[in-house]
C-alpha cells in the first residue's frame, strides 16, 4: 500500500510495543514487518536497507522514517491529531508542556532503571532470594545447590545481574514514589487525560506488573497501582498484548 505507515521490528520490543500503543490510539491503519533484530545475516533485505545496525525499531510513514520511539510517538499525535484520541499530545501550550515534561521524566528516570531491572530478571534464577529477602535455611540450601552447578564465570555473572536488581530497585523506589504523590493529585500523570505520558511508561512498566518479583514496586503504591489497572487495561494495550503472542501469520492493521 503505496505511502502506508509500516513498523518494522517485534511487538515484544519495548520500543516497538511503544510505537503500536500509540497508533491503535490515533486509529491509524499500519502495516507490521516482524523482524527478529538477534537473527544477524537473516534479517529481511528490505529492513537492513532501512537500519543497517539492526535496531529494534524503524517506523515509516511516506517520505518519513524515524527510529528514535519517543519521536515516533510525537509524530503520531501531531500528524494524526484530528483522529483518535485526541487528547495524546494535548491540546494547549500548557498541556503540551507537561506532556513533554513527564516523557523527558520517562526517558530520564524511569527508563534506565526500569530497563535494567527486567535485564536482570531475565538472567536471575526465579528462585533466588531477591532485595534483602530469604527463605531461611531452605534458602541457603538452595543457594548452595545453585553455586554447585555454576561455574565461576556464570557465579559472577548472577552476582553482577543481583547488584544490578538492588541498584535498580533502588532507584525504581525514587522515581515511584514522585509519581505515586503526582497521582495522588491527578488522575493521569500529565493531568486527567490519558496521554502520551501514561503511553511512554506502558511497555517496562507491564513486565515490571508481570513478574511477581517486581511487581511490588508497583502494588506498594496505591496510586501508581490504581493509575496501572487503568491505563495497562486500555484497548490499544490489550492489542499490543495479543501481538506479543507468537505470530501464526503477518497481517496489516
Amino acid at each position: 500500500m503505496p505511502g502506508a505507515v509500516k513498523v518494522f521490528g517485534s511487538p515484544t520490543s519495548s520500543e516497538v510495543a511503544r510505537v503500536l500503543a500509540c497508533l491503535f490510539e490515533k486509529d491509524v491503519e499500519f502495516q507490521l514487518i516482524r523482524v527478529d533484530s538477534f537473527r544477524g545475516p537473516n534479517r529481511m533485505p528490505q529492513y537492513l536497507k532501512l537500519q543497517p545496525h539492526g535496531e529494534a525499531l524503524t517506523f515509516e510513514d511516506g517520505s518519513v522514517t524515524l527510529v528514535e520511539s519517543r519521536k515516533i510517538l510525537r509524530h503520531i499525535a501531531d500528524k494524526y491529531k484530528r483522529q483518535g484520541n485526541l487528547d495524546l499530545i494535548g491540546t494547549g501550550a500548557l498541556e503540551r508542556s507537561s506532556i513533554e515534561q513527564w516523557l523527558q521524566t520517562e526517558a530520564q528516570s524511569f527508563d534506565v532503571p526500569s530497563a535494567d531491572m527486567i535485564y536482570s530478571l531475565a538472567y536471575l534464577p526465579r528462585t533466588m532470594p531477591l532485595d534483602g529477602r530469604n527463605d531461611g535455611g531452605a534458602g541457603r540450601q538452595q543457594k548452595q545447590q545453585r553455586d554447585m552447578m555454576m561455574s565461576p564465570s556464570h557465579m559472577q555473572k548472577v552476582e553482577e545481574m543481583k547488584q544490578l536488581f538492588e541498584k535498580s530497585s533502588r532507584d525504581l523506589s525514587k522515581v515511584l514514589d514522585i509519581y505515586d504523590q503526582r497521582l495522588e493529585e491527578a488522575e493521569y500523570l500529565a493531568g486527567d487525560k490519558f496521554t502520551l505520558a501514561d503511553l511512554s511508561h506502558m511497555p517496562n512498566a507491564d513486565r515490571l506488573a508481570s513478574d511477581e518479583r517486581s511487581a511490588r514496586l508497583i502494588q506498594s503504591r496505591r496510586n501508581v497501582s490504581r493509575w496501572w489497572a487503568d491505563v495497562s487495561s486500555r484497548e490499544s494495550w490489550v492489542y499490543v498484548k495479543s501481538l506479543q503472542r507468537p505470530p501464526s501469520a503477518e497481517a496489516p492493521f
